[in-house]
């Protein structure tokens, strides 16, 4: 296969493994009686799918796995910008195709309704915690801003070798733990487009703020690496 047949085929399969792992905690365990995840173990499944992924996948594609991601790496001169557009498509593909599988596994369950909002991303009435627009857009900012700062120091030449995967992994647990209650924790265009597609009416109509703050998030990350903290020597 073409080597870069090879690196979109990666962005995709790891693009898949993140929202079937991370979503499929918050519709499949988190709220199983007795046994439920909760919260923090949605967020380390989520932190575990891009740590395990960026091991398996990360070799061939460079393991970004989000749109916003790949415009952070490409602002901060890590990553080719005729290469974004092919990404974002495998990336919002292979999303969308984990987003359908985990609609037909949870459709064998009597109780499921797309109603619930199938790990959707929102905010207003639909935040998990009744977070506003403006607090929904600041969160989704930063921590896609702070995401692309982890990712980008993790694997500087100047890093301990190996061990970025973990550093990159745990960084989005941090992020689950905080962003959950307030839009259900996007960072991932992806990741809200491929949900928002099944659900509809409100998650689409709401899925503009979850392309606008991420992506302006990983611009604003990539913009202070590159030119406060790279490694210039």
């Amino acid at each position: 296969m073409h080597l870069f047949l090879r690196k979109l085929f990666a962005e995709f399969l790891g693009t898949f493994w993140l929202v079937f792992g991370g979503c499929g905690s918050a519709l499949i365990s988190a709220g199983f009686p007795q046994l439920g995840i909760g919260f923090t173990g949605v967020s380390l499944a989520f932190g575990l799918t891009v740590l395990t992924g960026a091991y398996a996948f990360g070799p061939v594609s460079g393991g970004h796995f989000n749109p916003a991601v790949s415009l952070g790496l490409a602002t901060a001169g890590r990553f080719s910008w005729k290469e974004l557009g092919p990404y974002w498509l495998v990336q919002l593909l292979g999303a969308t195709a984990a987003a359908f599988v985990l609609l037909k596994i949870c459709e064998g369950n009597i109780d499921f309704s797309l109603a619930n909002g199938f790990a959707a991303n929102g905010y207003d009435e639909h935040s998990p915690n009744g977070y506003a627009l403006q607090s929904a857009f600041l969160v989704e900012v930063v921590l896609t801003a702070f995401f692309l700062l982890v990712i980008l120091g993790a694997t500087e030449s100047r890093a301990a070798a190996g061990f970025a995967p973990i550093a990159i992994g745990l960084a989005l647990t941090l992020i689950h733990l905080v962003d959950i209650p307030v839009t259900n924790a996007s960072v991932n265009p992806a990741r809200s487009t491929s949900q928002a597609l099944f659900v509809g009416g409100w998650a689409l109509q709401q899925l503009w703020l979850f392309w606008a703050a991420p992506l302006l998030g990983g611009l604003l990350g990539g913009l202070i690496h590159r030119f406060a903290l790279a490694d210039k020597d």
